[in-house]
């Protein structure tokens, strides 16, 4: 069969479809967000829930298009089978997690509980959850990791890709080196483990999901720095920063630092036995 000619080559390349990709999911997310706007959904209502879930929507079907019409495969990232589970069991995880951490953190007077608050910014944060979720999730685990792995292999791929994540982070507000640190190992991991024990993204979007809706709403912690949000329980921090995270929020904890890693290498311990691991794209050529 003839071989592709050159600007095919470099089309299908990975680097090249990784930045393609990109740019169709931050288009879509952005057409999609500029039009929400302009319908102006009432603050925190239940119609601003639903723009969220309409604009994770959108990435979704991005995505697909992307995978149909741009790489010329079979979308398996979001294939719907199995997604109520996975997405289930990824939502189940990320409360139980975040919520065993606080609980740790509480434990140790790091964190104190003074009493209810009621919804508070119940529908805000569900906005926030769907749409970092989805997004995030299609662009670092879907696209990055996916095709890094491709060229650097499965250890490669989840290094480079967890260390983006927590770069990523430090333009946050209250950001620190620490705390990019903290969440290219937590979270990068973890994530990047969920990817890899199911090859789709329905669990990394569902544990990402729910990590921050429980983050923000149920214990009223800032979400990866910023304002504390209004969520159902009214907390105060009380300990040293290396306890409670400080102005960046529980996830610059080393609570969190070391709860999170160790649930994300057990994953990643039980993805490797499941499907082994794929060697640097040098390393199969010569194998070859």
């Amino acid at each position: 069969m003839p071989q592709p000619g050159l600007a095919l080559r470099i089309v299908r390349f990975p680097l090249t479809l990784m930045l393609i990709g990109g740019a169709v999911l931050v288009g879509a997310l952005s057409a999609a967000s500029y039009l929400l706007r302009s319908l102006e959904p009432p603050r925190n209502s239940p119609w601003e829930a639903l723009a969220g879930l309409a604009m994770a929507a959108v990435v979704v079907l991005a995505y697909k298009a992307y995978k149909r019409w741009i790489e010329r495969a079979r979308d398996t990232e979001f294939d719907l089978t199995g997604a109520p589970r996975e997405l289930g069991l990824g939502l189940l995880a990320g409360f139980v997690l975040f919520s065993g951490m606080a609980g740790i953190v509480w434990l140790m007077g790091g964190l104190e509980v003074q009493g209810l608050r009621g919804t508070g910014q119940l529908w805000s944060m569900l906005l926030m959850a769907f749409v970092s979720g989805t997004f995030e999730e299609a662009l670092f685990r879907g696209l990055i990791q996916r095709h890094m792995e491709a060229m650097v292999g499965t250890w490669g791929a989840l290094a480079f890709t967890s260390g983006l994540f927590g770069l990523a982070h430090i333009f946050n507000p209250d950001a620190t080196w620490w705390s990019s640190l903290a969440i290219a190992l937590e979270a990068g991991i973890l994530l990047g483990a969920a990817w890899l024990l199911t090859r789709r993204l329905w669990l990394a979007v569902g544990i990402h999901a729910a990590w921050n809706f429980t983050q923000g709403w149920v214990f009223s912690i800032p979400v990866s720095g910023g304002d504390a949000p209004l969520g159902l329980l009214i907390t105060r921090r009380i300990g040293p920063d290396w306890l409670t995270g400080g102005d960046f929020g529980l996830e610059a904890s080393v609570v969190a630092m070391v709860v999170a890693t160790l649930a994300g290498l057990l994953m990643l311990r039980r993805a490797v036995q499941r499907h082994g691991t794929v060697p640097p794209m040098w390393q199969r050529q010569t194998n070859e």
